[in-house]
């Protein structure tokens, strides 16, 4: 059956009022996603190098009793690009989101949060498309209001 393992693709932009250094701030530090995000406890689980929430970073989220971990794969401050690998916690696999931050002519940031991925059975990705939409849509407006 043709497609039933085909990429999903998730793009949601969505603008806040603050300067992009103070988004990054939140955004690469993952000891703060707890006190803007829908999460019980974040951290490090073990640090990146030379920043400790740099690229090598395998950071937790804990939400009631599902944890998921991921690896950062880039953390450009200069450009504000930072980007993600999902080690566990949801049913997908090959997954990535790239996050950036644009100034915004006037003021504000411009927050774009792609994510791909693959359904980890026949079927499924649709399904954790939809749930994972509704979820990072969250994530982003609660980010860009903190």
């Amino acid at each position: 059956m043709p497609g039933v393992m085909a990429e999903q693709r998730i793009d949601i932009t969505c603008h806040s009022p603050s300067a992009p250094e103070r988004v990054w701030a939140l955004l690469s530090d993952v000891s703060t996603w707890s006190s803007w995000g829908p999460f019980d406890a974040s951290g490090l689980e073990s640090p990146g190098s030379p920043e400790p929430d740099g690229v090598g970073a395998v950071r937790f989220f804990r939400r009631g009793r599902r944890v998921t971990r991921e690896r950062v794969i880039v953390f450009d401050e200069i450009r504000r690009h930072f980007a993600y690998e999902l080690l566990e916690g949801i049913p997908a696999r090959d997954y990535r989101a790239d996050v950036t931050l644009e100034p915004l002519p006037g003021g504000g940031t411009a927050i774009r949060w792609r994510s791909r991925f693959r359904g980890r059975l026949p079927g499924q990705g649709p399904v954790v498309k939809l749930v994972l939409r509704r979820f990072i849509d969250d994530l982003v407006q609660r980010l860009a209001r903190h």
